[in-house]
C-alpha cells in the first residue's frame, strides 16, 4: 500500500457525505487495500458548522470556509456532495482550477453545466467522476462508459427516481392515494420537504440527459423532450392500468427510431409481467439494448444515503489507483456532439392511455370519439364502470370516470385531439393522458 494518503475535502455533510464520511471512518481496510493507499479527510465545508450531525469528525476538519477548503494545496480531490447549481458549480470549477480531482453526485449541476466542467477540467489535465449522479448504487456510468464500449446503444428504458418509484408502488401495492403516500415518503426520507424535482419528472430527465450523452454522445437539453411527473396521477390510474393488465412507472425513454432519438420522461403503462414493472420501493432499474451484447439490465437502490455513498467510494477508489483519470478523457463527454437528432416531441408515436371525468350525459362517447377519429386517433378499447362519483355537475349529472386506450398515434394528433377534448362541456376536469409502452 502507497506510503501516503489520499487527502480530501468533503463539500457538503447531508445524508449522501455522512454515508461516505462513515465508510471512510470506520473499519475502512478493505476500501483502503483496493485503493491501495488511505484517506485522510482535510475539510468537510458547510453552510453552518454549529448544526448538530449523526458523524463525528476530528476537531478542526469540520469548516464553513469551502473555498479555502478547496483551494488547500495539499489537498487532492474534492468531493462535492452539497447539491445545487449555484455554489457547487462555482465550487467545483474552483477545485478544477486548483488542480483537484472531483467527485461528484450532483445530476443537476452536469446537465446544467456538465460541458462547462468537463472542459475545464480536460483543460487542466484533471478527472471528474460521477457515477453517483445517474442511478445511485448502481454502477451504471462505469457499465457503460467502460464496459459497453464495444457497442453502439440502442436504447434506454429505466426507471431513474427512488421517491417517485416509492409513491407509484405503494399506490398500485397498497391501493393507497397520492397524498398520503407522498406524506409517508417524506416521513422515511426518500423524499423532500420539496419534492418538486422528485415528482414533476426534472430528477429522472436531468440523469436521462447525462445518461443519453454518455451513452450516445448526444447533447440534449430538458426543454427538447416532453417531461411529465406523478403528481396528478390518481389512485383510478392505478386501478385501471391493473385491470388492463399493466402496471404504472415513470420511466425514463432514449432510443434511435431511424436516425433520431426519440426522448421522454413519463408515467408510463407497462406489462405487469416485465422486470422494469414490477420494480418496486425506492429501486431503479435500467434497461439498456446494445447492438453486440444485445438486451442488458442493471437494477438496485437508486437512492438513500449508503448506497449512493457506496458508488462516490468506488469513484474516491478508482481516482486513488489511476482509473479514473485515464478513463474520464476517453469518455468524450460534451467533447464532440452525436450526429442523431432529438426527434420533435409531435412526431414520437406511441399508444396511449386517456382518462376523463365526464357528466353523465347522452352521446358523451359519441363526442369523444368523433373528436378522436377526426385526428385520425383510433381506439382500442373502453371502460366505463356503473358506479358514478360523488361529485355532480351544475346541472345534477352525476360525474363518471371513462378510459380510452387508443392505437399508435402522434404527440402532435393527440395534444390537438386533447386541446378540443377538454373544451367538450361534458368533460368536467383535465385529461389524464399517458403513454402505453408496447
Amino acid at each position: 500500500m502507497a506510503d501516503s494518503p489520499l487527502k480530501l475535502t468533503i463539500l457538503g455533510l447531508g445524508t449522501v457525505a455522512s454515508g461516505v464520511v462513515r465508510i471512510l471512518t470506520a473499519d475502512n481496510e478493505p476500501v483502503s487495500r483496493r485503493a491501495g493507499r488511505g484517506f485522510d479527510i482535510r475539510h468537510v465545508a458547510v453552510r453552518d458548522a454549529s448544526k448538530p450531525r449523526d458523524v463525528s469528525l476530528p476537531d478542526g476538519v469540520l469548516t464553513e470556509d469551502w473555498k479555502a477548503a478547496v483551494s488547500d494545496p495539499e489537498v487532492d480531490v474534492v468531493l462535492e456532495l452539497m447539491g445545487g447549481t449555484t455554489t457547487a458549480r462555482e465550487a467545483v470549477l474552483a477545485a478544477i482550477a486548483a488542480g483537484k480531482h472531483v467527485i461528484t453526485a450532483n445530476k443537476a449541476l452536469l446537465a446544467e453545466h456538465g460541458d462547462e466542467v468537463f472542459s475545464a477540467a480536460r483543460e487542466q489535465g484533471v478527472c471528474v467522476a460521477f457515477e453517483a449522479a445517474i442511478a445511485g448504487g448502481i454502477p451504471i456510468v462505469a457499465t457503460v462508459g467502460r464496459l459497453l464500449t464495444g457497442n453502439r446503444i440502442q436504447s434506454i428504458a429505466a426507471i431513474l427516481n427512488g421517491t417517485s418509484n416509492f409513491i407509484l408502488s405503494e399506490m398500485a401495492g397498497k391501493h393507497r392515494t397520492y397524498g398520503d403516500v407522498l406524506a409517508e415518503a417524506q416521513a422515511l426520507g426518500y423524499a423532500e420537504a420539496d419534492p418538486a424535482m422528485d415528482v414533476d419528472g426534472t430528477d429522472a430527465a436531468q440523469k436521462l440527459v447525462l445518461l443519453t450523452q454518455l451513452a450516445l454522445g448526444k447533447r440534449v437539453d430538458l426543454s427538447q423532450f416532453v417531461r411529465q411527473g406523478i403528481d396528478k396521477l390518481e389512485l383510478s390510474d392505478m386501478l385501471y392500468a391493473e385491470e388492463l393488465g399493466y402496471r404504472i412507472k415513470l420511466l425514463a425513454v432514449t432510443r434511435v427510431v431511424d436516425g433520431q432519438l426519440e426522448m421522454h420522461v413519463q408515467p408510463t403503462l407497462l406489462r405487469a409481467d416485465r422486470a422494469i414493472a414490477q420494480t418496486d420501493g425506492a429501486l431503479n432499474i435500467v434497461e439498456l439494448e446494445g447492438d453486440a451484447v444485445g438486451p442488458l439490465v442493471l437494477s438496485g437502490a437508486g437512492a438513500g444515503k449508503m448506497p449512493t455513498a457506496s458508488a462516490v467510494v468506488a469513484d474516491l477508489v478508482d481516482v486513488a489507483i489511476g482509473r479514473a483519470q485515464q478513463t474520464f478523457p476517453l469518455l468524450d463527454l460534451w467533447q464532440q456532439d452525436s450526429e442523431l437528432t432529438v426527434m420533435p416531441p409531435e412526431k414520437i408515436e406511441l399508444r396511449y392511455y386517456l382518462r376523463f371525468k365526464v357528466a353523465d350525459q347522452p352521446h358523451v362517447i359519441a363526442d369523444i370519439a368523433d373528436i378522436l377519429g377526426r385526428q385520425k386517433i383510433s381506439l382500442a378499447s373502453i371502460i366505463q364502470h356503473e358506479a358514478p362519483e360523488i361529485d355532480a355537475t351544475d346541472s345534477g349529472d352525476a360525474i363518471v370516470p371513462l378510459v380510452i386506450m387508443t392505437h399508435r398515434t402522434t404527440e402532435a394528433r393527440l395534444r390537438a385531439a386533447t386541446d378540443e377534448l377538454e373544451r367538450l362541456p361534458s368533460v368536467t376536469a383535465r385529461i389524464m393522458r399517458m403513454p402505453v409502452a408496447d
